[in-house]
């Protein structure tokens, strides 16, 4: 019809702005560090004023944060196929992806960051590691009650032994995060823990 005109649409708007937001926040993280990163850089990248920034996040951490667990998202959930092997195998997969990506970097600034500063650090624990631990321990625990894991061994050290090796890699860097590496963490941490 000519001559209608319909108004904006705030949410679409809004919707927008949030992901250049993410994505400024994540490229200039990559490119120079959370600790130099600025609110106001990540305003002028993403094209929106500081204070649509702060109406949504209370820090640039913040905004890194939820940045980083979207990126993170899917790649990281816990398939439940009956087979704890392959379960573990897709999902392990998905970790050393993240942690092997140059996309990444700000997730490694993150854990750096929460080190220094309690708050990132409950936050970063709260939305991002504290609901995958609880997936994998689930789904431990289902494969005790399954017969694929020893029933006396604690889901949270089996977590440690397939998970560490790939955070000591990408924080220490004395070797790449590999995919190669999921097969052989795999083997040596399930060897001890399987049924006998």
């Amino acid at each position: 019809m000519i001559g209608v005109m319909t108004m904006p649409n705030q949410e679409r708007r809004s919707d927008r702005a949030r992901a250049a937001i993410l994505a400024a926040a994540l490229d200039l993280c990559r490119e120079q560090g959370l600790a130099r990163t600025t609110m106001e850089e990540i305003a002028k990248k993403a094209q929106v004023g500081k204070q649509t920034i702060y109406r949504w996040w209370p820090s640039k951490a913040a905004v890194l944060l939820e940045a980083v667990n979207e990126l993170a998202g899917r790649a990281t959930d816990f398939p439940d196929t009956g087979d704890l092997y392959a379960d573990l195998h897709t999902q392990m997969t998905g970790v050393a992806t993240l942690l092997s990506s140059p996309r990444l970097v700000p997730y490694l600034s993150l854990i750096g960051a929460a080190q220094d500063d309690p708050d990132v650090l409950r936050s970063f624990l709260d939305a991002i590691i504290l609901p995958r631990i609880r997936a994998a321990a689930e789904r431990l625990r289902q494969a005790q009650k399954q017969g694929q894991l020893r029933e006396d061994v604690d889901v949270d050290d089996v977590i440690e032994l397939l998970y560490g090796p790939f955070y000591y890699r990408a924080l220490i860097r004395t070797r790449p995060v590999t995919l190669a590496q999921v097969d052989e963490v795999l083997r040596l941490a399930l060897s001890g823990v399987e049924p006998r």
